[in-house]
């Protein structure tokens, strides 16, 4: 009979510790859904982990964060979104280019949704208005109307002001791509020069797409938005290079890895401002309480390195306006 109470006890005292674990509360969990890919994004993920501390999230200690990256591959958002709507996450944060978040924002009307958007989230039915989003989305909003892109076309023109064509790679699959060929059409009309879309939608039809630029004469390029590209930076820049064509991109990673200018957003600016909101959403805070946050400062980076192999000569003007100059 000992020897029986003795098992007893012992197999009470080994199943103790895990019910004890098992009533532990789990951390709320962060689902990142983002149709960029890792490496692309990894200069500002720590902006966003910065804005999540500065709310007292802290990761492993009060909560988990799931990634999950599209690679350019939107066809993946939807699964992955539902995927997280499954987990029962405590907030989906969509980010690296608009298809992450129209897919989250069809996959949950009750989980809280911070974005990163590139165009009016009021006309794109995301929310009811900037200041008070309504609903369970709010975010980060790099909409400026179409200045952005006509300013971008004007800053290509000053460094190519020889080239009459100009050529624009356009995502066909990017949701809104024909809205900014739309605004890039006008801002080239507005200085007298032809612009050629070049459409494609898949890395596969990049290198017809630079023939096609060099068949029609392009002098220049214009690289629209777009997360294939951004997924795919090294290889355009590449064709660049190869096709000795200037272009302007959106963000400055491009000119880092040798293109030859961008103008465009700050992105620490925008992954620390939905870090913050995520963490906030964790601390309690609504998504329809928290006003959509826009941009207040705009990059001009140019690489004078690759305009010295183009043969360009940079404006002195332009010089001094880059708030970056790699050489």
């Amino acid at each position: 009979m000992r020897r029986r109470k003795f098992i007893t006890l012992l197999g009470s005292a080994a199943a103790w510790p895990l019910a004890t674990l098992a009533q532990q509360p789990k951390l709320p969990v962060i689902g990142f859904l983002s149709s960029r890919g890792a490496r692309d994004s990894a200069n500002v993920l720590s902006d966003f982990h910065r804005g999540l501390s500065e709310t007292g999230v802290v990761l492993r200690q009060n909560a988990e964060i799931i990634y999950s990256w599209a690679e350019g591959h939107y066809d993946r958002l939807p699964a992955l979104a539902a995927d997280f709507v499954s987990r029962q996450v405590a907030v989906i944060v969509a980010t690296g280019g608009d298809p992450s978040v129209f897919a989250a924002k069809a996959a949950t009307a009750t989980i809280p949704i911070v974005f990163t958007f590139s165009d009016d989230p009021v006309t794109a039915g995301l929310v009811a208005s900037l200041n008070r989003p309504g609903g369970n989305i709010t975010g980060f909003s790099l909409f400026v109307g179409g200045t952005l892109e006509a300013k971008r076309f004007a800053l290509l023109h000053e460094l190519v002001p020889k080239a009459t064509v100009i050529a624009m790679l356009v995502d066909q699959n990017f949701p809104l791509a024909e809205i900014g060929v739309t605004q890039v059409q006008a801002a080239a009309r507005s200085l007298a020069l032809q612009l050629v879309p070049l459409r494609v939608s898949a890395e596969g039809e990049l290198d017809g797409a630079f023939a096609t630029l060099a068949q029609r004469g392009a002098g220049a390029l214009y690289v629209g938005s777009s997360s294939l590209f951004n997924a795919r930076r090294d290889i355009i820049v590449g064709l660049a290079a190869r096709h000795a064509i200037p272009a302007i991109y959106e963000w400055r990673e491009f000119a880092t890895a040798g293109g030859l200018a961008s103008y465009g957003t700050r992105l620490e600016e925008a992954y620390h401002q939905i870090g913050f909101y995520a963490g906030s959403i964790l601390k309690g805070a609504k998504p329809a309480d928290l006003p959509v946050v826009q941009p207040t400062k705009f990059d001009l980076v140019i690489n004078l390195k690759t305009a010295k192999a183009l043969g360009l000569t940079v404006p002195q003007t332009l010089q001094v306006a880059a708030d970056e100059a790699i050489e």
